[in-house]
């Protein structure tokens, strides 16, 4: 090799190595670049427990909305005579007093329980993104405002204020969905709102700025997108906190209320039975569905926040 070539530089299609060798580029070997999407998707799916918790919830959700296919038995299908008999292989979960099949009134409690669930996270996390954006995004007077309005509904004593509430305008679904949308929007709130305030002075915000764009166009292009993550955190987590609190009001009695059913209210219907062996049956089987579903929405959310975590272990 010449002495005044460099033996760093190009040759032909290859590069030439430190020890003078040609090496040839792998067609394909540049690296590929990722977009935000795929780098979430990789990290999401090395989260095992919280693809086995969708995977989960999504089953759970296809059996209880599709009741109607899946149930052995129809809602409230009773057969005095059979009684309350343990778990078989006619009955997989039981019967109660009435000779209902208790794995067919699982399934259409689940109904209600997950729809309460899912609605108030929805309206929730929408309203408590959109008043804390704006609190954070335009400070001042307007972030005064939402902000003592937000501590005023964060102080007041939620299961209180709830049963009072269902108390007057009645305990159906809707009325409860609203009432517990009207208490959980906060806790969004406050996150998006400390989210906001941290990204809108960076550079990307204030070119924006500079360039002419409103005030909600910013807001809704350019920094709800980058906080994202933390909003769908806590949305998971808002769908455990409405069926916890729907069925500890189910259970105190403020809930869902006969001929509908809750898992809250058949756990609140079989509490005379706790003592007994013969029929403690019907407290666990709603239980567990509590139990299962509030520990997957939990893992979902841990993946959530890991996958859209740059630093996550995860990735």
């Amino acid at each position: 090799m010449n002495r005044d070539e460099d033996p760093g530089k190009p040759s032909g299609d290859g590069i030439v190595g430190s020890e003078g060798a040609e090496v040839e580029l792998v067609p394909g070997a540049e690296p590929v670049p990722r977009t935000q999407w795929e780098l979430f998707r990789r990290r999401f799916f090395r989260h095992k427990a919280a693809l086995i918790s969708l995977i989960v919830l999504a089953f759970m959700c296809l059996v209880t909305f599709g009741a109607n296919f899946v149930a052995p038995h129809g809602p409230n299908e009773q057969d005095i005579l059979l009684g309350a008999v343990s778990p078989s292989a006619e009955h997989w979960f039981g019967t109660d007093d009435l000779g209902r099949d208790q794995l067919s009134e699982i399934l259409y409690a689940g109904r209600i329980s997950l729809k309460i669930g899912l609605t108030v996270a929805l309206i929730s996390t929408v309203a408590g993104t959109a008043i804390g954006a704006l609190a954070g995004f335009f400070g001042k007077l307007i972030d005064q405002l939402l902000s003592r309005i937000t501590d005023l509904f964060l102080i007041i004593p939620s299961i209180a204020l709830l049963a009072i509430a269902l108390k007057k305008f009645g305990t159906e679904d809707t009325t409860i969905i609203l009432v517990l949308a009207g208490l959980g929007w906060t806790y969004v709130a406050r996150v998006v709102r400390g989210q906001v305030l941290a990204i809108k002075e960076k550079e990307f915000v204030e070119a924006a700025r500079a360039s002419g764009a409103s005030g909600v166009r910013i807001i809704v292009r350019h920094i709800v997108p980058n906080i994202v993550g933390p909003i769908m955190v806590n949305a998971t987590l808002g769908v455990a906190g409405a069926i916890v609190a729907e069925s500890s009001l189910s259970f105190l009695g403020f809930g869902i209320q006969p001929p509908q059913s809750s898992w809250g209210r058949m756990l609140a219907d079989a509490e005379p039975y706790v003592d007994s062996p013969d029929k403690a049956h019907l407290l666990y089987f709603p239980g567990l569905m509590l139990l299962i579903v509030v520990l997957a929405v939990n893992f979902l959310g841990d993946g959530l926040r890991d996958a859209f975590d740059p630093q996550s272990e995860h990735g």
